[in-house]
């Protein structure tokens, strides 16, 4: 395996330490060097205000936005460099913004899988981004990348082909038929790393990934926030859905009492189910949907 010529988790002077002595660009989210077969990567709040959205679906996948402030993004320069880099002999180094011109080294990654998304560029206008989903070199992730066009969302159903931005007419139509969001849909799966967050059942082609709070109900940044989203089998999903089952922050599942206990069983809710890895950033969500819950019960 070849050297890293970084430490992990060790702070660097952006300048100094990375453009002085391998080259690129240094105010570029994407870098690619010149002198060395190195693609630089940089993330930080400051890219939201551009619609960007990064972060680590799971303890091995991070989600990048593709560079371009103004209009769509297409796969030039710096996007083809990251989406062609392992054809093209390059390491990619991911840096998280710290402050201060100081960047933290977290490590060297991988393309695993691209997609499309919409957000709203510089000026506020609605745009088809570009998302990466990159996974740490050498670690393993039990699926393909065409595995997670199989799972399935709700309202409504809607699926875009990877590679294959909307066209005008989609793209006006948005904010009621969801044209667009397999890249969200895909951070839900890494984020439950591939199983339903209730049972583990790991059949991806029959879970279903939706949101705690309703799209209809959500705002635009709420709809795109991967905390609002949750990957659970059928009968779960149906449940949570329409409000006959919720959960408390701890996880532990709660049942309306419109429905006995033993209609629960047949379908194989035994009332003692708990999610064990909800995030504080999910309790928000959840709080909103016991709220629901209780003004139906």
């Amino acid at each position: 395996m070849n050297q890293l010529p970084f430490i992990p988790n060790q702070l660097y002077n952006r300048r100094s330490d990375i453009h002085a002595r391998f080259g690129g660009g240094w105010q570029g989210g994407i870098s690619p060097s010149a002198n060395f077969p190195y693609i630089f990567i940089f993330s930080g709040q400051t890219g939201e205000q551009h619609g960007y959205q990064d972060g680590w679906d799971n303890p091995d996948v991070f989600s990048y936005t593709g560079e371009g402030q103004i209009g769509d993004m297409k796969f030039v320069r710096g996007n083809l460099a990251l989406r062609d880099h392992k054809q093209n002999g390059k390491r990619v180094f991911l840096f998280e913004a710290e402050g201060r011109g100081l960047v933290k080294f977290m490590g060297e990654m991988e393309v695993f899988d691209v997609d499309y998304f919409e957000a709203m560029d510089s000026n506020g206008a609605l745009r088809t981004g570009i998302k990466f989903f990159f996974k740490r070199k050498g670690s393993y992730l039990p699926i393909k990348p065409e595995s997670l066009n199989l799972v399935q969302e709700v309202d409504p159903p809607q699926y875009l082909p990877a590679f294959k931005p909307p066209n005008e007419t989609e793209r006006k139509g948005l904010v009621t038929s969801r044209v667009g969001q397999g890249a969200y849909r895909k951070r839900i799966l890494h984020r439950w790393e591939y199983k339903c967050a209730v049972t583990g059942f790991e059949k991806l082609e029959v879970l279903i990934a939706s949101h705690i709070l309703p799209w209809t109900e959500s705002t635009n940044e709420e709809r795109l926030d991967l905390h609002n989203g949750i990957l659970l089998s059928p009968a779960y999903d149906a449940l949570f859905d329409r409000h006959m089952i919720t959960f408390e922050n701890s996880g532990k599942i709660i049942l309306s009492d419109s429905i006995q206990p033993e209609a629960y069983k047949k379908v194989g809710v035994t009332g003692f189910e708990t999610i064990k890895n909800l995030s504080a950033y999910n309790h928000i969500y959840l709080d909103k949907h016991r709220l629901r819950f209780n003004e139906k019960h």
